[in-house]
């Protein structure tokens, strides 16, 4: 497997904070040719300088140290606006986020999307409702997390959301075309992703059914952990829903998540790109930040 070509930086002064990896800077072709979905077939080349990106998605206790410092109240935690949704009663405009609900046993047939429950209640402190807590998963990726919150933690750490050319360029780790961020050939053991039919049953060949620790997967050529699966991660490009191009922006978000499966998404491969509603937090979306080198 061929490495991208790349030119070293001039001067490139790398500060790297502690926890982020420097990407070297070079050229790549973004997304692919032969993808499925017609939204990743814009393959060119793209030139991106050296930056550094952290090497695990930002997690629960990294959020909630910045909680703690600046009292940050995440989108979810608020109340849905009465202007924004006028027939919905106040009872139902209380806070909440959706939550990934399994069919029940013995369901065969679900209309799409009908495993996504609004769950008033569900934040990032507690992912599937008012009774579950991040108590013990410290060290998970924090979820539940809308485009504005991701934006109001890295002003705070003082980085940025990575652009889509820069995720995706880390996220292949130097492999040229490769399909994953590990090679060609798909493996169970190399993220956290749906095994079985979606969403029905998971037989956890990779030893999850929801969302693992951070790094709980080896790492990838630039030893960068989790960028397949896990979680989605936030970018700072946006996207436009090609039905309604009038309409309020999406953000691109990128490298799958744990609920991704061969029946159903199968998004978790660097090319892959899903467009998300920037007021938006789910059980599977979560984020990791940049921090550009001087030259």
């Amino acid at each position: 497997m061929l490495l991208f070509s790349s030119s070293p930086a001039l001067a490139v002064v790398n500060t790297c904070p502690p926890g982020m990896v420097m990407i070297p800077e070079g050229t790549f072709k973004m997304e692919a040719d032969d993808s499925g979905f017609v939204e990743e077939r814009v393959a060119e080349n793209v030139t991106v300088s050296s930056f550094c990106i952290d090497k695990y998605e930002v997690t629960n206790t990294q959020f909630t140290e910045f909680v703690n410092v600046t009292n940050y109240v995440t989108i979810a935690e608020h109340p849905l606006s009465k202007e924004q949704f006028p027939e919905l009663s106040d009872e139902e405009r209380l806070p909440g986020s959706l939550v990934f609900q399994m069919p029940e046993p013995g369901v065969k047939q679900v209309p799409l999307l009908s495993w996504w429950h609004w769950t008033p209640g569900a934040n990032w402190q507690h992912p599937f409702g008012s009774d579950s807590s991040i108590i013990g998963k410290e060290n998970y990726p924090v979820v539940h997390i809308a485009y504005e919150d991701a934006l109001a933690y890295a002003q705070w750490a003082g980085k940025s959301l990575p652009t889509e050319a820069q995720w995706e360029y880390a996220a292949r780790g130097g492999l040229e075309g490769a399909t994953y961020t590990w090679g060609n050939q798909y493996s169970a053991k190399k993220a956290n992703t749906w095994q079985g039919i979606f969403p029905f049953f998971n037989t956890k060949a990779d030893g999850h059914v929801s969302i693992a620790p951070v790094g709980s997967f080896p790492a990838n050529g630039y030893g960068i952990y989790d960028m397949t699966g896990n979680v989605w991660e936030w970018t700072s490009n946006e996207t436009f829903d090609p039905k309604k191009p009038t309409e309020t922006a999406l953000y691109v978000i990128k490298g799958g998540s744990y609920l991704c499966a061969p029946n159903y998404c199968s998004r978790y491969r660097p090319a892959a790109r899903e467009s998300e509603s920037p007021d938006t937090g789910t059980t599977h979306i979560g984020f990791r930040l940049v921090k550009n080198l001087q030259h």
